[in-house]
């Protein structure tokens, strides 16, 4: 071994040595590896533009997903709105969809219910909050989609909270007159339809009134055709002062028998109004603006609905009134290339 270490003048090639063993262990790799040290000091990432335009594409896709997947006919109506339109209205429409799924559970957990409308009622604030302050938006797809359209176009904090509010009336509390029932309508959908027809920038008082009696319309019917998938403890919406007239319990409703005259004739009756209100709005469509038109078109869904219901002799449980309607894609399209709802 000595001899190794020795040159021919005996000298000792002991740096060599040492140099050898502190480039093979760990420690000396350190010393003549600085790059290694200089990773582990690295400073976090910060976000870049890129990075923000990805997140929100994604929430786009996800409100996008969340209406195709609870709200299918208004998804094909959403789809056939101008390009620029397109993402707001689905920005509101998947905001109206966590509002609508959150009192689902009201029945048997009231007071989680309860929480989650307080908190989408709490969240609309925080979305007209100054770009800069931090909160949790940012981190919901859907507030994070919607606080963007805030930011972009001017939407009125009303309705988005008349969304809400609608939603905390108990879903076994009946409703005592047909006008309870056309003022909750009104809440629900007509004030959507108005969100949507502010997206279109478009101020004009015959454009709200056609807004609010489709939405009458749309509201009354989809309530109508809640009533087969309603539970024993859920009230239906068939108002009292109906049920009275006709002689009819909730419970005779709710077994929507064939044969049942009185059922047939409350039904009927309901759904006159929802039909009344769907004349109204395209009575109205000659003041209605070209560039509004199609924000309406779903109104072609609430009268393929009223037309089954009638054809089935107001059966709410026949075949026809509970699967999907097939030919609403066609029937869409056909009144969009002529302008219409």
């Amino acid at each position: 071994m000595r001899r190794l270490l020795q040159n021919n003048n005996g000298q000792l090639y002991v740096s060599q040595l040492v140099t050898r063993y502190v480039s093979n262990s760990g420690a000396g790799s350190a010393l003549h590896n600085p790059q290694k040290d200089q990773r582990k000091h690295q400073q976090p990432k910060t976000t870049t533009k890129s990075d923000v335009s990805k997140g929100d594409k994604h929430c786009s896709k996800y409100c996008m997903g969340l209406v195709e997947k609870y709200d299918y006919e208004n998804y094909l109506s959403t789809l056939l709105l101008p390009k620029e339109l397109r993402p707001a209205a689905f920005a509101l429409r998947a905001f109206n969809v966590e509002i609508s799924r959150s009192v689902g559970a009201q029945i048997s957990e009231p007071q989680i219910a309860k929480m989650r409308l307080k908190f989408w009622y709490d969240s609309i604030d925080k979305c007209f909050e100054p770009e800069g302050s931090k909160s949790y938006v940012k981190d919901q797809p859907v507030l994070r989609e919607l606080k963007r359209t805030i930011g972009a176009r001017r939407i009125n904090k009303i309705y988005l909270r008349r969304l809400v509010t609608a939603r905390e009336r108990s879903s076994n509390q009946a409703f005592e007159t047909l006008r309870e029932l056309e003022d909750y309508a009104d809440q629900t959908c007509s004030s959507l339809l108005h969100l949507l027809v502010e997206l279109s920038d478009v101020k004009d008082l015959q454009v709200d009134h056609a807004a609010s009696h489709l939405g009458k319309a749309q509201g009354i019917a989809m309530l109508l055709r809640a009533i087969p998938h309603a539970g024993r403890q859920q009230s239906v919406c068939v108002p009292l002062e109906v049920l009275v007239k006709h002689g009819v319990s909730q419970e005779r409703i709710l077994r929507s028998d064939r044969t049942d005259k009185g059922v047939e004739e409350c039904v009927f009756e309901v759904a006159s109004v929802a039909n009344s209100h769907l004349k109204l709005a395209r009575q109205m469509l000659p003041q209605v603006p070209r560039q509004v038109r199609k924000i309406f078109l779903p109104a072609v869904a609430t009268e393929g609905y009223l037309e089954r219901l009638r054809r089935s002799q107001f059966l709410l449980t026949h075949p026809s009134c509970i699967k999907r309607d097939t030919i609403l894609p066609a029937r869409l399209f056909w009144k969009t290339l002529f302008n219409k709802y």
